[in-house]
């Protein structure tokens, strides 16, 4: 399994995702499927991009750095 730190990009922001997936399609999916559930209407963004895969595992930690555009 793979923690996958990905930056969704519109007009306005940069929305920071994270997700858990076995491979890079399931985690774009599952991408979309997190992006439906937080907002009332899904955004126009103009980009979905894959900032960060990491292979994760029992006693493993990450530092994820302040967003900013």
């Amino acid at each position: 399994m793979y923690l996958y730190r990905f930056e969704v990009i519109d007009v306005e922001k940069i929305t920071p995702v994270i997700v858990i997936a076995k491979d890079d399609q399931q985690a774009f999916e599952q991408v979309d499927i997190e992006l439906e559930k937080y907002f009332l209407a899904l955004p126009d963004y103009e980009e979905i991009v894959l900032f960060e895969k990491k292979r994760i595992g029992n006693g493993s930690g990450y530092v994820l750095p302040a967003f900013s555009k």
